[in-house]
């Protein structure tokens, strides 16, 4: 299996693209964090995901899987 690069790719646009196809309920039963759980938005999700990288790295995998 070849594995994809997300050279190029915010953190933002995969945000943006995860909560476009599965809306922040869906992510949050995915990725079972508080951002995406309780009053979810991406402000506050980037801020989260750029401070704790096991969870940015949980949101890198899932986006390169969709």
């Amino acid at each position: 299996m070849e594995k994809r690069s997300l050279d190029g790719i915010t953190l933002e646009q995969i945000l943006h693209h995860l909560v476009d196809q599965y809306g922040w309920e869906v992510l949050g039963q995915k990725i079972p964090v508080r951002c995406f759980i309780s009053d979810p938005s991406v402000k506050s999700s980037l801020k989260f995901l750029r401070k704790t990288p096991w969870a940015r790295e949980k949101v890198e995998q899932l986006f390169l899987q969709s």
